[in-house]
């Protein structure tokens, strides 16, 4: 195995596998905590360290899960986007339990987050997909997310279409697509170390406040 993803990991920001995460360091504010994480995840230069691994489930408990992108995050929850009609909006709308990990193995780092999704509001949504550059927007109309398709031209016809469609206008937000918040319940960091000592600091809400515990690795 190379040295350098190891070596890499003890050198940036000073952090990694030999400070560790103390109870002092993780504070009593997981969203505090969250953002220092991500925003030094982001300057180690990790590509998309907003890339997420989103878990759902149906009412009876059948699972799934796949990568996402986190886009926004603060004291509410944690944003992300999708149709609405895709498998996970389903499940979503059957069962709003869910949680995501981020994993950054650079820098021996993991967090995650489990709690309640609900939908944001139109506007919101709205806000966000202004931002994105027109190809995918054309494409969220497009994409029937999670339908089957005969064949990839059938995709690219239905883009054709919606290009025609919306050729020197503005495009507006589908009514089936947009995001949901994850109102989180429990957040764990875990911060690798040596021999597998690794710290793992988990905050627990408990209505306004948080319950902060270390676990055994």
């Amino acid at each position: 195995m190379s040295v350098f993803p190891i070596l890499r990991s003890l050198l940036i920001l000073g952090k990694g596998t030999i400070r560790g995460l103390s109870r002092a360091g993780a504070g009593d504010d997981p969203i505090r905590l969250f953002g220092e994480w991500f925003d030094e995840a982001r300057r180690s230069g990790i590509f998309l360290p907003e890339a997420i691994a989103v878990a759902t489930s149906t009412r009876e408990g059948s699972p799934s899960v796949r990568m996402m992108l986190l886009k926004s995050f603060d004291e509410s929850g944690f944003v992300f986007y999708t149709n609405y009609e895709s498998g996970k909006g389903v499940e979503l709308e059957a069962n709003p339990g869910a949680a995501f990990v981020l994993y950054w193995n650079v820098l021996q780092r993991q967090i995650r987050v489990e709690g309640t999704v609900e939908r944001l509001a139109p506007e919101e949504s709205l806000a966000y997909f202004r931002t994105r550059e027109r190809g995918s927007r054309l494409g969220a109309w497009a994409s029937r997310q999670s339908s089957a398709l005969e064949g990839r031209h059938e995709l690219e016809r239905q883009f054709e279409e919606c290009e025609k469609r919306f050729e020197g206008k503005d495009i507006p937000l589908p009514p089936f697509w947009g995001g949901f918040r994850l109102c989180p319940e429990r957040i764990e960091f875990w911060q690798g170390r040596a021999n597998r000592l690794h710290d793992r600091i988990s905050f627990l809400r408990g209505g306004e406040d948080w319950t902060v515990v270390r676990l055994s690795p």
